[in-house]
């Protein structure tokens, strides 16, 4: 990568784990729009098998790391957690209640964020994880995952999790770096790493990811090398390798550091490129955007099928619609409408008690909103997009070539007819291409502080 064109589109901008992003969600929908976009949802997913998804997301954690951007809780008192759980099978029943569900809910994809989901001991997630199942069928292709921290994981927990069908595990690693871990607060060995690793397949789980971030403080060429070259050791099925995102004035934990401390610009990138260099030279293949996998992995093999799908929960082998979102702050989907819950914890809390679905905010998406999500879905997934159909157009389209003249012109992508192909140089600048296609931030003036840096 040039450093002219690094300079010229380093800029603020989203990173489409949907579409309108969140900061320009203006149409709320009301608990009834909500539901009703649901039942259409749920409708469909059981008509044409495919099921819907389920995402739970528990908000404690033991400590602040300094560089998370997640909405958590940070407490040791695990006294929080029983009644948490309550609140989140309360929310579903009422969930179950307002769709007038009385079978069970075929499920797809289960996944367990936060904050940090093991938290909760091995009791704690077999009544969660029962409360739910209770309720849901799993289908024959279901693909559960959680996310956890290796330093406060067990086996046990573990045994949990495959008993109910848990196959997918995700392990935040970041950095391997003492002077690294020192400053985000994030102390972990590798043989903490490769302990949770080996308990995870020696219990037949199919596929293990690990987090990565390049661009955090004092990192280096030669702790990105180390890093990867252990993480390539202990062969995670597939890796995410994201750009750290500096937003102080929104989460101050990562007030610990400044702008000084961090790697910018072409130091940032090369990070990176030194880092993918590596991976790739053992096996691994880059996926869309700041991810990679081996050729076994769904990730890939969905590459290859043409299935690879994006939401917020990152990129996933295939699409699962609608998302039912339980827990604070949790984003649902269902397609037409998203939903987010009260970000506050005692806020959800009392409103899930007086019975009522937690929704703080969200948005539902009018005609050309939904036209603009798929071509950016289109470029994320599948690296092109074409807006040759009438189905496929809005007025905003009538100029996009105009639009994207400069990014073919810098040789990022290739323009043909109605139609237009991210080449391999324009995969770093991929939140670029797809900032043409956005017609709210167009429509806006940008503002420099809802958003990370793009490379």
């Amino acid at each position: 990568m040039s450093s002219s064109l690094l300079k010229k589109y380093n800029i603020p901008g989203p990173r489409y784990t949907s579409y309108p992003t969140v900061p320009y969600w203006d149409q709320n929908p009301s608990t009834e729009e909500w539901i009703s976009a649901l039942k259409i949802s749920i409708k469909e997913s059981t008509e044409s098998g495919t099921g819907a998804a389920i995402y739970v997301h528990i908000p404690f954690c033991e400590s602040l790391c300094t560089y998370c951007g997640c909405n958590n809780r940070i407490t040791r008192n695990h006294g929080v957690s029983d009644p948490y759980i309550t609140t989140i099978l309360r929310e579903f029943e009422l969930y179950r209640e307002k769709l007038g569900i009385t079978g069970k809910l075929k499920l797809s994809e289960l996944h367990l964020g936060g904050g940090t989901p093991t938290f909760l001991t091995p009791a704690e997630l077999t009544r969660l994880l029962s409360g739910i199942f209770e309720h849901c069928e799993s289908m024959d292709d279901h693909e559960f995952s959680i996310e956890v921290d290796p330093r406060v994981t067990s086996r046990a927990q573990l045994e949990v999790l495959r008993t109910f069908g848990f196959k997918r595990l995700s392990l935040g690693i970041q950095d391997f770096d003492p002077k690294v871990q020192d400053i985000v607060h994030r102390i972990q060995s590798v043989e903490e790493v490769k302990k949770i690793t080996c308990d995870a397949r020696d219990l037949d789980f199919t596929s293990v990811n690990f987090d990565l971030i390049y661009g955090l403080p004092f990192q280096t060429i030669q702790s990105i090398e180390q890093t990867v070259r252990e993480v390539a050791e202990l062969r995670p099925d597939r890796i995410a390798f994201y750009s750290y995102a500096h937003v102080p004035w929104i989460k101050a934990g990562q007030r610990r550091f400044t702008e000084l401390d961090l790697p910018s610009g072409d130091e940032k990138r090369m990070l990176y490129e030194r880092g993918r260099e590596l991976l790739e030279s053992a096996g691994y293949i880059e996926i869309g955007m700041d991810h990679f996998a081996l050729k076994s992995d769904s990730l890939f093999i969905s590459t290859q099928n043409g299935t690879l799908h994006r939401n917020f929960m990152g990129y996933t082998a295939r699409k699962v619609n609608p998302i039912l979102a339980l827990g604070v702050s949790a984003i649902g989907d269902a397609w037409t409408v998203f939903a987010q819950n009260e970000k506050l914890l005692e806020t959800y809390v009392e409103r899930v008690e007086r019975g009522e679905i937690p929704i703080a905010r969200g948005h539902v998406l009018n005609a050309e909103d939904l036209i603009l999500r798929r071509h950016i879905l289109n470029l994320m997934t599948l690296m092109s997009t074409s807006w040759e159909s009438p189905q496929e157009f809005v007025p905003f389209l009538g100029d996009i070539q105009k639009r994207l003249a400069e990014l073919e012109r810098d040789e990022l992508l290739k323009i043909e007819c109605n139609a237009c192909k991210v080449t391999e140089k324009g995969r770093a600048f991929l939140r670029n291409i797809c900032m043409a296609f956005d017609a709210r931030l167009a429509q806006k003036s940008p503002e420099t502080r809802l958003f990370s840096s793009t490379i």
